[in-house]
């Protein structure tokens, strides 16, 4: 069985040789599946960070998105064993591992990490001679320099998020003797951070990437998306909400830094029907001061939230919240005035 060493110390020889195994494997393993391959490991892993195994089970996994399918197909497993090994990296599946557990801990807990493995093991793969076309680049890593980015980490300082994990990390101690008090700690905190990132992602692509205060939607010179010109957050803020509502896309707003500090700080909340309101001061200061009407002048400021055909709008329930405990609160604390929508 392989140890830890072997996953976190990956050579690219060792790669390679791994490599061939997988190739050489019949397209469909009958019988006892062999065992994984610490370079299937690692890609499970990075999977992770783009598809949340928990969402799917025996009834849906024919939907499940990517790169599961594909991981699926090039390593000749079901989908379902590509889920079960996910499952295992998180702890989720009792019956993963240690040395997994330890090994997803340590590298979710260290995103630069998790991206040289995933590097180290895209070039060996090419060198093996498997393509873009049987193994995209899923993360986007190959040849982007700037590394690994997990979105939306400046909503979850790490206060909030040791406070969150509490009752589990108490819970995993008696379920999971296994496992030492700090590795479940450090894989707690790791998954949650990915859920937010994985909760960012989702509401950027529903928004089609565009700011929903104002539409800006920037790319850089070699025309990849400028990741951070626009934020993607909850509504109803993550330390507040429950494990659904954190990643429920439908509790998240894309804008950019700008639009998203006001929400945030409740000089902009948003109503059921989807209306862009301002308090007083806000509006005052867009007739009088330039710099204030650049950014909330109607326009650029919306009337309306901004939404792509499609996508799915903001929930009423997480408005409502926002309304009565950030945007009314500033407003008694401004000068003893209530507001309703």
């Amino acid at each position: 069985m392989p140890a830890a060493r072997d996953y976190l110390e990956l050579r690219p020889s060792e790669a390679a040789a791994q490599w061939l195994s997988i190739l050489s494997r019949p397209s469909a393993i009958a019988g006892r599946q062999v065992a994984f391959t610490p370079v299937e490991t690692l890609l499970c892993l990075s999977a992770s960070l783009l598809v949340d195994h928990r969402r799917y089970g025996s009834s849906n996994r024919h939907r499940v998105a990517e790169p599961v399918p594909t991981l699926a197909s090039l390593f000749g497993r079901p989908i379902g064993s590509i889920l079960y090994k996910m499952a295992n990296l998180d702890g989720t599946r009792r019956n993963g591992a240690r040395h997994e557990v330890e090994v997803a801990s340590r590298l979710l807990s260290e995103p630069e990490r998790l991206a040289a493995s995933y590097r180290l093991i895209l070039a060996a793969a090419r060198s093996s001679g498997v393509g873009g076309v049987r193994l995209p680049d899923f993360l986007g890593l190959e040849d982007n320099a700037d590394g690994l980015v997990l979105l939306g980490q400046d909503e979850l300082p790490l206060a909030d998020v040791e406070v969150a994990v509490q009752d589990d990390a108490r819970g995993w101690l008696v379920s999971r003797p296994d496992l030492d008090e700090r590795t479940t700690e450090r894989l707690l905190v790791a998954t949650a951070r990915i859920g937010q990132h994985r909760f960012a992602g989702e509401v950027l692509r529903n928004h089609g990437y565009r700011c929903v205060f104002c539409g800006l939607a920037v790319k850089s010179v070699a025309g990849t998306r400028a990741v951070r010109m626009l934020v993607a957050s909850h509504i109803k803020p993550w330390r507040v909400s429950g494990p659904a509502e954190r990643l429920d896309v439908r509790n998240g707003l894309a804008a950019c830094p700008t639009h998203d500090v006001a929400f945030d700080s409740g000089l902009l909340t948003v109503n059921g029907g989807l209306h862009i309101h301002v308090t007083v001061e806000l509006a005052q200061a867009a007739e009088k001061d330039p710099a204030s009407r650049a950014a909330f002048g109607r326009p650029p400021l919306a009337d309306h939230l901004l939404l792509p055909a499609g996508a799915a709008p903001p929930s009423r329930r997480y408005l409502t919240w926002h309304h009565q405990n950030v945007y009314r609160s500033r407003l008694f604390d401004a000068d003893g005035l209530g507001s309703s929508l």
